[in-house]
């Protein structure tokens, strides 16, 4: 099909035939020094690279480009997102799925597997265990089974974790990762309150895809392709994309997943919110050897490293898929959002379910509490936040975008984390890590812009001291 970035088709707005031309173009091109130097003076300007352009860094050989490409990475982080790293928690609720996918332990013929769906009740202690790590924000996960996780189920777990106060907890955002569905479906979770809809396209190369996905609902390429259109025309406007690196040729997806952040941006007029990429890792029936495309750390990282060039805007997400060494090195590279304490089966929360019980997604590499990983981002000078202002207050979709693009969202976000570290030292952290985010505070509030923030700044953190909460700018 012919290419056409505005087009509401996925064959069109996803062409293989521009995926491949560009692949070939990036080859022929890897080594011109003068065309990857006049790329990376594009890309200072902070406005964002082509698909193409994007392609020729990814793929280029020379030693002190690359290395100039990371140094740019670096930059274009700090210059937008700083050195705050916004955490959240994934959250299953059901492991029912149709589908047959053949990288996710979920699908349908796998009887190894325990099935289990939690009720409201079980969903309230497991947000509870939440609220006692000190997360805010959630990201909830389901299988695919009209019967099993309907739209209904996934809108009444949604009401009961907003409506769940305990202690000084209250989780204020709930992220949605759930399958592709209609318009009139994303309505129905723009109205309960979602904040981003997240879905991973998993490759974007059709014949692939539907090798991988030869049953189910989710086999349909266009169905799933379209998704995020579907719940833009639903009124959601923070959408978050994504690939699962290693079922394709690296880079072909990496191609496919700008294309579709472009395609987002020039028939909606926003692009995606946020950009998540995991890699395949093992899991209950899933060999990683089985997969011949999975991709290396060095690789991993020059991924991180051109996606936040070409795209500087979204957020980046990187999950507990990746080791502590790993995530360390995308941190700096482009990654802005974390996961911490994370359990990837259906109850496993309230407790951690032993290897017989087997309900997970999959396997975790990085297996250390929320306050281990908060201090230790702190040990690494990045303040950890727990912010969910711009969602609460409005400031989503090209409303967002509008004040990143302009590099005024820090004028929010850096108070903002402030004060939510505050309430976490405050309520959940240990000692030491106490101290080192009290230190970060006191550090961080006298650069905060604007007299009148900094002065409001400090009398909010004197009032969650003295046992108030849920303060914002």
């Amino acid at each position: 099909m012919k290419y056409d970035v505005k087009s509401e088709y996925a064959g069109e707005f996803i062409s293989d035939a521009e995926i491949r031309e560009t692949m070939s173009y990036a080859e022929a091109h890897k080594n011109d020094r003068q065309l990857i130097v006049s790329i990376l003076n594009k890309a200072r300007e902070c406005r964002g690279l082509t698909h193409r352009e994007a392609a020729v860094l990814l793929v280029s050989e020379k030693p002190d480009l690359t290395e100039e490409i990371f140094a740019l990475a670096r930059d274009i982080k700090q210059r937008f997102y700083g050195n705050r790293i916004v955490m959240f928690a994934p959250l299953y609720l059901s492991n029912y799925c149709v589908n047959g996918c053949v990288y996710c332990p979920y699908h349908a013929v796998n009887k190894t597997i325990r099935r289990r769906k939690l009720s409201q009740e079980e969903i309230q202690r497991e947000v509870i265990a939440l609220q006692d790590m000190g997360h805010k924000r959630l990201a909830l996960e389901t299988g695919e089974d009209p019967v099993n996780n309907p739209i209904e189920y996934v809108l009444e777990s949604i009401r009961t974790i907003y409506g769940i106060k305990h202690k000084n907890g209250a989780i204020r955002r709930v992220n949605v990762n759930i399958a592709a569905t209609t318009v009139e479906n994303y309505r129905k979770l723009k109205e309960a309150g979602i904040g981003t809809y997240i879905l991973f396209q998993e490759t974007y190369n059709r014949v692939n895809y539907e090798d991988l996905h030869p049953a189910g609902p989710k086999s349909d390429y266009d169905y799933h392709t379209e998704a995020m259109d579907r719940a833009m025309l639903g009124g959601i406007d923070d959408v978050g994309i994504g690939v699962l690196f290693g079922l394709e040729t690296y880079r072909y997806d990496f191609i496919g997943l700008l294309m579709h952040a472009e395609h987002l941006e020039a028939r909606f007029g926003v692009g995606p919110h946020t950009i998540s990429v995991p890699r395949l890792c093992a899991a209950d029936d899933i060999d990683t050897a089985d997969f011949k495309n999975c991709v290396p750390d060095e690789i991993f990282h020059k991924i991180v490293a051109v996606l936040r060039i070409a795209v500087p805007y979204p957020g980046m997400i990187v999950s507990t898929r990746e080791s502590a060494v790993s995530r360390e090195k995308v941190l700096e590279l482009g990654v802005s959002q974390l996961s911490g304490g994370s359990r990837t089966s259906v109850g496993g929360y309230e407790h951690e379910e032993t290897p017989d019980e087997n309900t997970a997604q999959f396997d975790v590499s990085d297996r250390r509490s929320l306050d281990e990983v908060v201090g230790w981002l702190l040990d690494l000078g990045y303040l950890p936040s727990f912010c969910t202002a711009c969602y609460r207050e409005g400031r989503t979709g090209d409303r967002f975008m509008s004040l990143v693009k302009k590099e005024q969202i820090a004028n929010c976000c850096l108070p903002n984390a402030l004060l939510t570290l505050k309430e976490y030292l405050e309520d959940y952290a240990s000692p030491a890590t106490r101290l080192k985010g009290e230190a970060m505070i006191a550090r961080l509030r006298e650069t905060v812009p604007g007299k009148y923030v900094r002065e409001n700044l400090c009398k909010y953190l004197g009032a969650i001291a003295e046992g108030q909460r849920d303060f914002r700018f």
